[in-house]
């Protein structure tokens, strides 16, 4: 009876052991990336940053802020925005980090390949015999619109489609301190098709300037740049042949050697995809019915969004933990939230703006990723409460309209006083308090924030820190009677979102 016993209990032990190595690793894995942005935060002051480096392609155009800028080196991220012309491809391509992608205009598709996953998107073979061709299949093709939040992980190839009629913007954060990223802090996007540029390099913004002043056309020149190629253009050709079984000409082909679109190439006729999407759309697009066809590919794209919720909720339940069952569903897993949508609203005031955020527990991917966003309005001189971030930095790109924003150090110092307007960047790191005021024409914005979970302390309203406090300590700390302690706590019932005390007291004679 004696072994046994000593059997289970080794097994215990072992089980145990594990289980705590396994969270040691993961604390020493969070550790290790918060210790990358740590001492980087050593400035006097903010700015709201224009993008540093522009690059145009043959469909398109790629911004970049400097990713060697202080601010971002604080927050250990980088920043580029990207425009596509309709019926636009940016090339397939993978980066050495974490991406949060923001969907500021426009609609698309977004493909991405998963080391391993099957491909569950196939078309029936076509033709009889020796004239049949061999069948598509690819791995899961997802359309996204405006206001949409999307989830790369780092090393994941992923491709965009603008398969809409109007230009597609969107802005990406990279989280260059993520643990996943074992490099150094420098983004890097690898390219598997074309012959592209760096999207990062600030040389390639003074090379234009000088072309510029040379009275020369700098995107034409600058696509021909004979250093800069995809990642098979450092293979040797007879490598290519022989891995893909294809002729010479192909393999310079697959190398770019003679391409000169850069980044974003314009597609021939239409992308042809096997789509449940796609293939019904050019039909009923052949009918005179696309803007009835788009109204239900939204419709269908998030009845499947709400049905993976529904499976990820069941799945937690079931493993009696919120871990998602990462690896079991790494293949089908959401990879996009909307938080664009006013209905998705998690904070409203009427007479202020709102608040959409997205986070680890509406999308269970970020818990890889460690990153979170926040999407906010702010109506006509709405203010956002002073508060804090707890737990990550906070990244604010402008969509659209004004705003005054202040930013106060651990000494009580303005860090940021200043207005920010469309298109800007602007860090706000970790602790330090701000405040965000709309002009008359209104502001929004989105948030990328470095922690799956961002929490946000206020400062005042309904549930502030000062509201939390007792009157004695009000009191005592600002001197002042107990009368003014009770309107300092009660007088705002809103949470987050705020009237200015001009428009209150226009209500207030109403």
């Amino acid at each position: 009876m004696a072994k046994p016993v000593l059997f289970s209990l080794s097994v215990c032990f072992l089980v145990l052991f594990q289980g705590s190595i396994a969270q040691l690793s993961s604390s020493r894995s969070r550790s290790e990336e918060y210790s990358h942005r740590q001492n980087e935060c050593q400035f006097d002051n903010l700015q709201a940053l224009e993008p540093d480096t522009r690059i145009q392609a043959e469909a398109g155009l790629i911004e970049s802020w400097d990713p060697d800028h202080e601010q971002f080196q604080c927050a250990g991220v980088a920043v580029v925005r990207r425009t596509i012309e309709p019926n636009g491809l940016h090339l397939p391509s993978y980066t050495n980090t974490p991406q949060l992608i923001y969907i500021v205009r426009g609609r698309g598709i977004l493909g991405t390949v998963f080391p391993g996953c099957a491909e569950t998107f196939e078309e029936s073979q076509r033709g009889q015999g020796r004239s049949a061709r061999p069948e598509d299949r690819h791995q899961k093709l997802r359309h996204f619109r405006e206001g949409d939040i999307i989830a790369i992980p780092a090393g994941v190839a992923c491709w965009t489609y603008n398969n809409g009629d109007q230009q597609l913007v969107s802005v990406t954060l990279l989280d260059t301190s993520n643990v996943e990223n074992q490099l150094d802090q420098n983004p890097r996007r690898f390219y598997l098709a074309g012959k592209p540029e760096d999207e990062f390099d600030p040389q390639q913004q003074q090379h234009q300037q000088y072309q510029e002043q040379q009275g020369r056309d700098p995107s034409r020149r600058r696509w021909s740049s004979e250093n800069k190629y995809n990642i098979f253009g450092g293979l040797n050709t007879r490598f290519i042949e022989k891995a893909f079984n294809v002729d010479s000409e192909t393999a310079r082909r697959i190398q770019g050697q003679n391409d000169n679109r850069n980044n974003i190439i314009k597609v021939k006729g239409r992308l042809d995809l096997v789509s449940p999407l796609t293939r019904s759309s050019q039909e009923r697009k052949r009918e005179g019915r696309w803007e009835e066809e788009r109204e239900r590919e939204e419709r269908w794209e998030e009845e499947r969004e709400r049905e993976q919720r529904e499976r990820e909720r069941d799945w937690r339940r079931r493993r009696g933990d919120y871990d998602n069952g990462l690896k079991e569903t790494f293949c089908s897993m959401r990879l996009k939230e909307n938080i664009g949508d006013p209905s998705r609203a998690d904070i409203f005031t009427p007479q202020a703006g709102r608040i959409s955020n997205v986070n680890s527990f509406n999308l269970p991917i970020l818990r890889h990723l460690r990153l979170s966003a926040e999407r906010g309005v702010l109506y006509n001189n709405g203010i956002y409460t002073p508060h804090w971030n707890m737990n990550a930095h906070s990244v604010i790109y402008v969509l659209r309209g004004q705003a005054r924003i202040q930013v106060v150090d651990h000494f009580g110092q303005a860090f940021f006083d200043g207005e920010v307007r469309q298109g800007q960047v602007l860090t706000v790191p970790q602790h330090h308090a701000v405040v965000k005021q709309a002009s008359s024409e209104g502001f929004e914005w989105v948030s990328f924030k470095t922690n799956d979970n961002a929490w946000v302390s206020p400062l005042a309203g309904r549930t502030s820190i000062i509201r939390a406090l007792p009157e004695a300590v009000l009191m005592n700390a600002f001197q002042i009677s107990r009368d003014q302690a009770q309107r300092l706590k009660y007088n705002r019932e809103e949470t987050f979102l705020l009237t200015s005390s001009r428009s209150s007291q226009r209500r207030a004679a109403a």
